[in-house]
């Protein structure tokens, strides 16, 4: 998966048509270039590829002040299910990067609420198995292994628990009601826009 396809088709999807200027100033306003890497080049590579494998098509094609020519696109439903898709891998699959969950987190709100619950709650069955993986770890004398080695024990216990309760922690929010999720009025992402 890449954190920058799931973001370019989540910008297009919001906006329901957008030009690659558009999703790269969006994504900007995010700060995406800094915690996913996503670059101008990659957001209009990503454009140009997506619409290759028709998971996005051009709609308009507007002359540039003095530069080139400005593409507006849209998902198509191929585009729409690879958003979905992306979208539940980045929220529940522990092999996720952490640029893939932070745009999956940037785009949770396009989901109705349970559903980003019960994917959020698959994520935390890992963190609760990592964390006890490493305490176990920290126990076990049966193997011979330098003392030393116990710091990457506790470094990944660290990381495990710290995953764990934020992860706790926005699951309990979103079950209080916070953020404007598909399914609330008022939804700016709810359904793909025509």
């Amino acid at each position: 998966m890449s954190a920058t396809r799931l973001l370019v088709l989540g910008v297009v999807r919001m906006f329901g048509r957008a030009h690659g200027y558009q999703v790269r100033r969006e994504l900007l306003s995010w700060s995406a270039d800094k915690w996913a890497n996503v670059q101008p080049g990659s957001i209009y590579h990503a454009l140009k590829k997506m619409t290759a494998e028709d998971l996005l098509e051009k709609i308009d094609v507007e002359p540039g002040d003095g530069g080139p020519d400005r593409v507006a696109y849209r998902l198509t439903p191929d585009g729409e299910q690879e958003f979905q898709t992306l979208l539940a891998k980045g929220l529940s699959d522990p092999s996720a990067s952490n640029a893939e969950l932070c745009a999956a987190i940037s785009l949770m709100p396009a989901l109705p609420r349970r559903n980003v619950i019960s994917l959020l709650r698959q994520n935390l069955i890992h963190f609760e198995a990592e964390e006890r993986r490493s305490q176990l770890g920290l126990e076990d004398d049966t193997w011979n292994k330098p003392p030393h080695v116990s710091e990457l024990f506790r470094l990944w216990g660290g990381i495990a628990k710290a995953s764990r309760e934020w992860l706790t922690g926005l699951i309990t929010r979103l079950e209080a009601g916070e953020y404007v999720m598909a399914d609330d009025p008022g939804s700016a992402f709810g359904q793909p826009a025509q």
